[in-house]
């Protein structure tokens, strides 16, 4: 068996091409990770569409209600940043339940990974920066609720802070939100997380990396999650469009596969989602989306998973 990984075609579907979401980037990614062997139909799962009421965990109902009947106002519609239709309603949806699909993945055989997810703008009642359903928050009260986990740690490393996460489970004993982000970026008013490691413009590889692996010597021996939800955003790259820091193709490797073996190491089951990602060259990006699948299959073959 090889490394779960979660997909659906309607990720991606057409969309105005100079719109700053790369919403092409899904289907590149699966294109890339198809020609290289890591997916394949003997490892790929196709997610179900999220109920409304596993969106209602995390979300107002009548917010819920509002983005599937296109009735959201034009204030709301600014904030979300993308025009609305019929596919994105489907499109974001299946995402969420492609994101508990691999935590439902994960918790069975160790490790997972999404080719999609980590909307960790969405708030309460808003959608923001692109992000209209949160799918951490989300699977962090499923899993909670329906007693697979008695803890979760979110462990974000998008270059943006994890503003609505952090605001959604801000009451939550038993979620633990930890934001890696540019300190510099947006959102401009930042949110209070569990734990808040705000980095410094330009930062570069070995810096990110000592961070990195100095806050999980800490919080995993201290916390001892039963599931780490790993946003691995990729705007941290030195070439994103939105980022700020400085690091490399190389970096971003080393980061995937010190967060998974961490956990790993520990027995901790590690849910991936790909989180933020923006350049105009969508073939690269897709290829440095994918530098998360290839180290998690690496390290799946090591360890002998599954």
């Amino acid at each position: 068996m090889d490394l779960p990984l979660v997909y659906h075609p309607d990720y991606s579907f057409d969309f105005p091409a100079a719109h700053r979401f790369p919403m092409d980037k899904f289907v590149r990614l699966h294109d890339h990770l198809r020609a290289s062997g890591t997916l394949h139909d003997g490892n790929l799962h196709l997610p179900p569409i999220c109920p409304d009421e596993l969106l209602a965990l995390a979300h107002d109902p009548d917010y819920v209600s509002r983005f599937h009947d296109a009735s959201l106002a034009a204030q709301e519609l600014r904030r979300m940043g993308l025009p609305w239709s019929e596919p994105l309603v489907r499109r974001t949806t299946r995402a969420v339940g492609g994101s508990i699909l691999t935590a439902e993945l994960a918790m069975e055989h160790g490790l997972a990974c999404h080719l999609a997810g980590g909307t960790h703008h969405a708030h309460y009642d808003f959608a923001s920066g692109f992000c209209i359903f949160n799918d951490l928050a989300i699977i962090s009260r499923y899993m909670l609720a329906s007693g697979k986990v008695q803890r979760v740690l979110i462990f974000d490393c998008d270059v943006h802070q994890g503003d609505g996460t952090a605001r959604i489970l801000e009451h939550d004993a038993d979620a633990i939100t930890v934001s890696l982000h540019c300190e510099n970026n947006f959102p401009a008013r930042k949110a209070q997380s569990d734990w808040d490691i705000p980095l410094p413009r330009h930062l570069d590889d070995d810096g990110y990396i000592r961070i990195v692996d100095d806050v999980l010597n800490y919080l995993l021996p201290l916390y001892q999650p039963d599931l780490v939800l790993y946003d691995a955003g990729v705007d941290v790259h030195q070439q994103d469009a939105l980022g700020y820091l400085n690091l490399t193709d190389d970096g971003i490797a080393r980061r995937d596969r010190q967060v998974i073996d961490h956990c790993l190491a520990r027995d901790i089951p590690v849910c991936a989602v790909i989180g933020g990602g923006y350049d105009r060259d969508r073939a690269a990006l897709a290829r440095r989306h994918g530098i998360l699948h290839h180290s998690a299959q690496q390290i799946w073959r090591e360890r002998g998973l599954g």
